[in-house]
């Protein structure tokens, strides 16, 4: 099933390429049926392929040109239908001479991802408040995740950040997970647990793995490991970095922070009642969990504060909104039944060095008493 689903998306992504190669030659008055245009069309199509197995940009490249394409025909057909009347006039003539260059969609194209590139350059703060009756003092808690440091953001973004985020005078830093990756090699990931030890807190510093942390997926899309689940935790450790993996501590007198192993893991994770049991309700709960899943029934016991990631918001446009109406929640903040769900977007993206929709974040959640 898997492999024809592969071959199906695989099938319409070639042919929607050689309709892009058609439509490109047609605009400047090549014959895109004679065989020989046909043959250098299937040529470009396995060009463009060798090219996306070499640099994974091309696809996303790729992508956005046909489906601009596509748009400035369907805005193309719209304007000649309106303006039948007016072919002569000098807006009509000046219409039809942008068409016919074919420049629009890649000017667009060039726009849109010139601006996601910058953007994955760039981390700021998010902030939010949180009222309750639970706790007497003011808190403040900031959440990293999914940093995949060592892939597709300059390192040096990160490290810029850490000088700032201290300035916050966090009582609590909770690492989201995916914090490394598959992408990621022995030398980057213990640097990058070397960084975010420079974190200062009151209470410390906490860690719950992602589902790409422990590299799950590095046989199938990388082929090796580049560090051991032993070398990994003896990283965190070292600098000063608690991993909470199905288990709960307290955090001063009126916190308890839980932390839950990635819903994704093969080997399976504690159920959350059981993990909560013995939590006392009448402190302030908070469940780090790297997917934004299980808020119904973190409500259901008490919970107060769920922190994940997990979804870079969509990263590309239009993708956040199909995961928001479609999946799970997507980002920001959420309400159920008296817990609140934070989901981050993350500290840079995955895949590709661009991020054209939402930003990379951390986040600052200041938990104060109800007045």
């Amino acid at each position: 099933m898997v492999l024809l689903i592969l071959g199906g998306m695989l099938l319409v992504l070639g042919s929607s390429l050689y309709w892009l190669t058609g439509r490109w030659l047609s605009l400047y008055g090549v014959c895109v049926k004679k065989r020989s245009i046909r043959l250098v069309r299937i040529g470009a199509v396995l060009m463009i392929a060798l090219l996306s197995w070499l640099w994974r940009m091309t696809i996303l490249i790729a992508l956005h040109l046909m489906v601009l394409f596509l748009l400035m025909d369907i805005g193309a057909f719209v304007i000649r239908r309106a303006g039948k009347n007016h072919r002569e006039d000098r807006w009509f003539r000046i219409f039809r001479r942008i068409y016919r260059s074919g420049l629009v969609p890649v000017l667009i194209t060039c726009l849109i991802l010139g601006y996601g590139a910058y953007n994955m350059t760039r981390i700021v703060p998010t902030e939010y408040t949180i009222s309750t009756d639970k706790v007497q003092s003011d808190y403040r808690v900031i959440l990293i995740t999914d940093t995949h440091y060592g892939t597709i953001q300059n390192p040096d973004v990160l490290k810029r950040k850490i000088d700032e985020m201290n300035g916050w005078n966090p009582d609590l830093v909770v690492l989201g997970g995916d914090i490394v990756e598959e992408g990621t090699s022995k030398k980057s990931m213990e640097e990058a647990f070397h960084v975010l030890g420079g974190l200062e807190s009151t209470f410390g510093t906490y860690y719950v793995y992602g589902n790409h942390d422990r590299q799950d997926y590095a046989d199938a899309a990388f082929g090796t490991r580049t560090y051991t689940v032993q070398e990994l935790q003896k990283a965190i450790e070292s600098n000063g970095i608690t991993i909470l993996c199905d288990n709960w501590v307290s955090v001063g007198e009126e916190l308890i922070l839980a932390g839950r192993n990635d819903a994704g893991t093969l080997s399976g994770r504690a159920d959350a009642k059981d993990l909560l049991k013995d939590t006392d309700r009448d402190r302030f709960i908070i469940t780090a969990d790297h997917q934004p899943v299980g808020i119904k029934e973190n409500a259901g016991l008490g919970v107060d504060l769920q922190l994940s990631g997990h979804t870079h918001a969509g990263q590309i446009f239009p993708v956040g909104y199909f995961t928001d109406w479609l999946l799970e929640p997507n980002y920001g903040k959420y309400e159920e039944e008296g817990c609140t769900l934070i989901v981050s977007s993350g500290a840079t993206g995955w895949g590709f060095p661009v991020r054209t929709q939402e930003k990379c974040e951390y986040v600052v959640i200041d938990i104060v008493p109800e007045k």
